[in-house]
């Protein structure tokens, strides 16, 4: 098993039709941000991790909401190429669903897909540190938001980083 927490960024590469480049929905409620990862999974002997991760990030909402909060839970894979060091690189994938509104209320949600890079360096037998980067874009169902502006559905784009910490346990045999 492998387990962990990460201090993520989430930086808006195109928020897609959630927010137009012109008109009274100027100011965009989809922006970048920054938050936490929670993370656990299955580490096989091999290369490969399977998991799953919920992450939380407040988004820069252009004042529209008080706290824009931007949820993630994730399904994830890794695989780590075993080139004998303590650093590993490794590539990253995953789907998941996504919420998003004001104060940790859901306005809207959808889905994702990612894919990325990283490096984990083992510090311990069961420590490890780690960071990633990953292309994120986002399916977002169309709404209205609390200033009442409908806004479109869209596919607004992120790229994530992230700075992990994770523990690895050994799975008991009997």
């Amino acid at each position: 098993m492998q387990y962990g927490v990460a201090l993520v960024a989430e930086m808006s590469l195109d928020p897609g039709a959630a927010c137009p480049r012109s008109g009274p929905l100027y100011a965009c409620i989809l922006g970048s941000g920054g938050g936490l990862a929670i993370r656990g999974g299955y580490r096989s002997p091999g290369p490969w991790y399977f998991g799953g991760a919920y992450q939380f990030t407040k988004m820069d909402s252009s004042n529209l909401y008080r706290l824009g909060i931007f949820q993630q839970l994730r399904a994830e894979m890794r695989y780590l190429p075993d080139i004998g060091y303590r650093a590993a690189p490794y590539f990253s994938a995953g789907i998941g669903g996504v919420a998003y509104g004001n104060e940790w209320g859901v306005e809207t949600g959808g889905a994702l897909i990612f894919g990325g890079v990283g490096v984990e360096l083992e510090v311990s037998r069961r420590a490890v540190l780690g960071v990633s980067c990953v292309y994120r874009p986002v399916l977002l169902a169309g709404w209205r938001d609390t200033a009442n502006y409908e806004r479109a559905t869209a596919i607004a784009q992120f790229v994530g980083f992230e700075l992990l910490l994770e523990v690895r346990t050994e799975v008991g045999r009997r």
